[in-house]
């Protein structure tokens, strides 16, 4: 990476300064620290299967990481700190999920407590195209001229690219408040439906194979949950989930009432999943595949052979 940039963007390269450190250990993370104003902690394992099987190194780097980076950031007084977090967390079912559920309590716990430094959160789905996305596997999968494996056809996951991904995080970053989760809204396509797109874009008549879930996944993703749902404020192509501010001095809330319901109740609200989003047809998701270079650079290989 400091090569890549000393060759591509030399004006500008001098600004960046590389670490090796890891999250893992909070002396190297307080090191990194030093002079520090904004921090995005995006240090994660996040691969599912990966996770079930080891599943005390999700707790590691996901949780204990977590802490090191925010008491490091609140040390060193940074001003604003911006965790990435994954529909995963919502409703989690594995590992993995389960890790970075806990990472957001984790950060909205320090929220809390955390004088002068802001702690807030985001929560996406699928990156389309990042490190152990299905479509470079898809793609492989076509040039070796074998099946394209798919787990369930009507499993179903929330698309976005790396460009709103990051449009996510500066939202954030620009409004949000401390102890917040914020969430971009997404569309969704059933698995089966991205592969055929695949399949029609490159032109293959590789078989389209149902192989089974995998351990730890999900038939559909959650972005909200119910609960997070009735007290999210909508802000058009974004929610933001408040923390909940109360103590623990929770004697008041059971002689006398948490006060006003949450809003809409549940003829009105309802979880935010990866099933009642916006469904992308196939030749929405061929379109979607499209704005992204590594697709439109991969297919113009393979029309080029």
């Amino acid at each position: 990476m400091r090569h890549h940039y000393q060759r591509t963007c030399p004006e500008v390269s001098d600004k960046i300064k590389f670490y090796i450190g890891d999250v893992r250990d909070v002396h190297s993370v307080q090191d990194a620290m030093h002079g520090v104003d904004y921090v995005f902690h995006a240090a994660a394992l996040k691969q599912v299967p990966s996770c079930e099987f080891f599943p005390i190194e999700a707790v590691k780097t996901n949780i204990l990481g977590t802490e090191n980076v925010l008491s490091a950031a609140i040390m060193a007084g940074v001003q604003k700190v911006i965790c990435l977090s994954t529909d995963k967390a919502a409703y989690p079912i594995n590992a993995m999920g389960t890790s970075k559920a806990m990472m957001e309590k984790v950060f909205i716990a320090k929220s809390r407590t955390a004088d002068g430094t802001l702690i807030c959160g985001t929560r996406y789905g699928n990156v389309l195209c990042s490190r152990g996305s299905v479509i470079p596997l898809f793609i492989d999968q076509i040039k070796a001229g074998k099946p394209l494996t798919v787990t369930d056809p009507k499993m179903t996951r929330f698309f976005m690219s790396l460009e709103e991904a990051v449009e996510l995080v500066l939202y954030a970053f620009a409004h949000a408040d401390t102890g917040d989760i914020m969430v971009q809204k997404a569309p969704a396509s059933t698995i089966g439906d991205l592969a055929q797109a695949i399949h029609e874009l490159f032109g293959s008549d590789n078989e389209i194979k149902t192989i089974g879930i995998r351990h730890g996944e999900k038939n559909y993703e959650t972005l909200l949950t119910f609960e997070e749902r009735s007290s999210a404020i909508d802000l058009g192509e974004y929610f933001r989930v408040p923390a909940d501010k109360r103590d623990l001095h929770y004697d008041r809330y059971f002689s006398e009432g948490a006060g006003a319901p949450s809003r809409g109740g549940e003829s009105t609200y309802e979880e935010y999943t990866s099933r009642n989003t916006e469904q992308l047809s196939v030749e929405q998701v061929k379109d979607k595949l499209l704005s992204l270079s590594y697709v439109r650079e991969e297919l113009a290989g393979w029309k080029a052979r």
